[in-house]
């Protein structure tokens, strides 16, 4: 089970800078975008279990020292913004630790073999009726 995006903050570090977006005159003059950083391999809130299945479904989303980012610049606020990147870094961690349940093989009824067989004869016979008789 993963512990809540609070027990992951002593481990996140906040970088902001100024966002594109909304906000007119505001963009130009406040850092508004707000960039979420948290390095996996030093994490002591998960278990080595729970890092390897992260690194192996986000393991793309890591840059070269092993940083995972979530950037946020949707609204004009800072906090908001900083928010928005710990709901998006939990969802992230959840969607990435969740197993997907295992396909159990299935085979087909009888009676659908059965119908299938009939439609494939009814339809070989009407392809036979509209041959030449020679």
């Amino acid at each position: 089970m993963l512990p809540p995006a609070a027990a992951f903050l002593p481990e996140i570090t906040f970088q902001t800078s100024r966002a594109s977006g909304p906000g007119g005159q505001n963009v130009n003059k406040v850092e508004s975008r707000v960039e979420l950083r948290w390095h996996l391999m030093d994490s002591q809130v998960l278990t080595d279990e729970q890092k390897a299945l992260i690194l192996e479904k986000v393991g793309n989303q890591l840059t070269a020292e092993g940083l995972l980012l979530v950037v946020a610049q949707d609204d004009r606020s800072q906090f908001r913004n900083k928010e928005l990147a710990l709901a998006r870094f939990h969802e992230l961690l959840v969607r990435s630790l969740r197993r997907p349940k295992p396909r159990k093989a299935t085979k087909p009824s009888k009676s659908a073999v059965r119908k299938r067989l009939e439609g494939k004869k009814l339809q070989g016979e009407k392809k036979a009726s509209r041959r030449k008789l020679e």
